[in-house]
């Protein structure tokens, strides 16, 4: 006897990157943030005051959302918080689309999309990239057909960006359907949405605190929009589960936001190792996508995407391959820190080498 659902049986679910166990790997595969969180976040956790754990946490996140309202200058109103920003995009698909509805998102982005859609029953309409792996505003105005968009700004896997203006132009053009822009890298780029939620009623940005504010195992993400769509979202997220956020991960989150200086220096640093980084790699032959993130998306002219992957990790550097046709011939690095990335291009020049 079986007893899965159909559903469940017939999706495909995403594959997280990996997180061996069999040996000690300089880690390049995940986009996890190479440096510790803020000193403030180290001692939130050492003074958190354990019998606290015994209570239930706010279920309203109130001094959460308070902190994120005033960082980008909204009403708590404006704020929904999650178990991180998976969780949020996920409440997203039932909050805002029916069965049979239609979404639109790249065909090259974060897979996690199709997987959301295919879960509530929603189509999916995939827009290809440029030849250059660009994502064009002009093949997202006016759309006709879809019931919303998701865009993922700056991109993943390929780490490129859409101007502000441009995204804009998009909300503009689509009243009537909601644009849901995924802002996970917003913080290595400067073309955030966040702060214009108000001036459109369609728009839903999402954000996340596990990358560059490096608390990608506390798991906390948001999203910013209009009242009438995030008490959408807490309608949704009040039908599974009302306590998303626990206790420990929210005081960590507060003291995170609240360190402005110590993360304004970490993204700073790991923007210039990226670009130090891909000049390196362009030297071995790569080409490398103009990139906006913590993380590089590059090519060999000569070598496959799986063959470095391969050669990498049975040398202790762990990078994401992708399978998917456009784009195998692609390894994505996370950025590390110096020394990480030292490791890296003297483990891939020997492979460059090898190969010549």
């Amino acid at each position: 006897m079986n007893y899965l659902s159909r559903r469940c049986k017939s999706i495909l679910p995403y594959t997280a990157g990996e997180q061996p166990q069999d040996k000690k790997y300089v880690k390049l595969n995940t986009n996890e943030c190479p440096y510790p969180p803020s000193p403030e976040v180290e001692k939130t956790v050492r003074d958190f005051e354990t019998a606290r754990l015994r209570l239930y946490p706010d279920p309203e996140n109130t001094k959460l959302v308070s902190v994120i309202a005033q960082k980008h200058g909204l009403a708590p109103e404006n704020v929904f918080v999650g178990n991180g920003s998976d969780e949020v995009l996920c409440m997203c698909f039932p909050a805002f689309f029916d069965e049979n509805d239609t979404v639109a998102y790249a065909d090259v982005t974060y897979s996690f999309y199709k997987v959301w859609a295919h879960m509530f029953d929603v189509k999916s309409k995939k827009i290809p990239l440029d030849d250059e792996f660009k994502l064009l505003h002009t093949d997202y105005l006016s759309m006709q057909g879809v019931n919303g968009i998701i865009i993922c700004n700056p991109n993943a896997p390929t780490g490129t960006a859409l101007g502000r203006l441009d995204l804009l132009k998009i909300v503009e053009t689509n009243p009537d359907k909601i644009v849901i822009v995924d802002e996970a890298y917003g913080e290595f780029a400067s073309c955030s949405v966040a702060g214009r939620v108000c001036d459109y009623p369609n728009l839903l940005v999402v954000k996340t605190l596990s990358k560059a504010y490096a608390l990608a195992g506390a798991r906390c993400g948001y999203a910013l929009g209009n009242k009438a769509l995030i008490d959408g979202l807490k309608t949704i997220k009040n039908s599974m589960n009302s306590y998303t956020v626990n206790a420990v991960t929210e005081a960590v989150a507060i003291a995170a936001l609240s360190d402005k200086k110590y993360y304004a220096e970490l993204i700073d640093k790991i923007n210039a190792q990226r670009e130090e980084t891909a000049d390196a790699l362009r030297q071995l032959d790569f080409e490398v996508l103009p990139s906006s993130s913590n993380f590089i998306f590059a090519r060999h002219k000569r070598i496959s995407g799986s063959e470095i992957y391969f050669q990498l990790k049975e040398n202790g550097v762990l990078v994401r391959h992708f399978k998917s046709d456009r784009i195998s011939d692609f390894v994505r690095i996370t950025i590390g820190t110096k020394e990480e990335m030292k490791i890296l291009l003297t483990e891939i020049s020997k492979i460059v080498k090898r190969k010549n």
